[in-house]
């Protein structure tokens, strides 16, 4: 069984990627907006990275054990992340929410945690509860996703709209004494925060002193280096990241305040305080130095500026020739990630997604295959890599998309 997501679930192999570009196994070329799901923010194959990798090939693959590398990059997260005193590595970021879950349920000694309708934070059991409920349910009850999950999740989490500060604010004033933590993307799938959504979100959670968690898995170093915190002004008490992080090999983090991240040190705690957490690839230095060359390349002059500017004409360019067509459509996101939406309603949280229309939006993802535009059936990942011919044959891909809908 295949494990991508193209329109219509087509058949889709590929074969490798260079830069914006990837080939499938009969030889086409696609512009590539899905980069991996994101952690290819360089594009495929990046010089830089390849080379650094295989420098470290022949000193180890892998320890179990510290490793200057995923010293070397614990640092550098540091020094980005505003709410980072101390980072501990896993390898996926569905293992990073779950652990950013079960560190502040140890530090609060609650076991009920708040998230939003229409959240991702991997697959776990916690993170598939609402995701994408097949049923709306009153706040905040909330709603399995998947059959395998016990029954008894169902008591220990509650669910808030996204974007609805006096509902959220409602829900944790009345379960304050039972929550361990609420988790949130600040930029929710691809819907940014409305104005003083995650500012009163902060101030809420720190006045009953609650863990705020940022799953940063997707914004972290892909909204500025200092990721979703830097970009949008607000600082968690803990944040999971994945993708970038990695350079394209497994590697993710919890990253978090030292009050909160000492529960990790077991020379710090006693055995009924102490966390275990541990994983034979956590830490692994080959997908650390793939990371390390990543933020290195991130950390250059002017590269933030360009990945928006990328983004900011690819987004215009969609919204214009939507309007131009009449077509009820809003292009939604930032810069850096965005998406179609065909509704004429305002798109803020994940019930008002449901008016959009999925035969015109996977009529337009079929459409744009055709032409050599390879994405997921949501979303569009801006990378480095995308240049002015790749936005020039994009925006071409639109027109004639936009064409076959109209």
């Amino acid at each position: 069984m295949g494990n991508l997501s193209t329109p219509e679930n087509q058949a889709f192999v590929l074969k490798r990627g260079k830069g914006s570009k990837v080939y499938d196994v009969s030889g086409n070329e696609y512009i590539d907006y899905l980069m991996g799901s994101g952690p290819m923010i360089l594009g495929h194959s990046h010089p830089n990275v390849i080379k650094a990798v295989q420098q470290s090939l022949d000193q180890g693959t892998t320890f179990f054990a510290n490793n200057e590398p995923s010293i070397l990059l614990a640092e550098e997260i540091v020094k980005a992340v505003p709410c980072a005193d101390q980072v501990r590595f896993t390898t996926s970021g569905t293992d990073a929410t779950f652990q950013c879950l079960r560190l502040a349920r140890a530090f609060r000694r609650r076991d009920v945690i708040l998230k939003f309708e229409g959240g991702f934070h991997g697959m776990h059991d916690y993170s598939l509860m609402s995701s994408a409920p097949k049923a709306l349910r009153d706040f905040p009850d909330p709603l399995p996703d998947s059959p395998g999950i016990p029954k008894v999740i169902t008591d220990t989490v509650l669910i808030a709209p996204f974007n609805d500060l006096n509902i959220t604010t409602g829900i944790i004033e009345k379960h304050y004494n039972e929550l361990a933590a609420v988790i949130v993307e600040p930029f929710q799938r691809v819907l940014p925060p409305a104005p003083g959504f995650l500012e009163g979100l902060r101030e809420i959670t720190k006045l009953y002193q609650i863990p705020l968690i940022f799953d940063e898995v997707v914004t972290g170093f892909r909204f500025g280096y200092g990721g979703a915190q830097e970009y949008y002004g607000v600082v968690p008490d803990i944040a999971a990241y994945g993708k970038i992080i990695g350079g394209g090999f497994p590697l993710a983090a919890i990253a978090g305040r030292e009050e909160i991240m000492q529960a990790y040190n077991p020379f710090r705690k006693s055995k009924e305080e102490h966390i275990p957490q541990i994983g034979t690839l956590s830490g692994n230095p080959i997908a650390s130095t793939a990371g390390l060359a990543t933020l290195k390349e991130l950390k250059q002059p002017g590269v933030y500026n360009r990945l928006f500017t990328t983004g900011r004409q690819l987004r215009e360019s969609l919204s214009n020739l939507l309007r131009k067509a009449e077509i009820p459509a809003l292009v939604v996101g930032e810069d850096p990630l965005f998406d179609v939406y065909f509704t004429e309603e305002k798109v803020l949280d994940y019930r008002s997604t449901l008016g959009s229309n999925q035969e015109t939006l996977t009529r337009f993802n079929h459409s744009l295959l055709k032409e050599g535009i390879f994405r997921a059936p949501q979303k569009f990942y801006v990378s480095l890599a995308h240049n002015s011919e790749d936005v020039t044959q994009t925006i071409n891909a639109f027109s004639k998309a936009v064409e076959s809908i109209s």
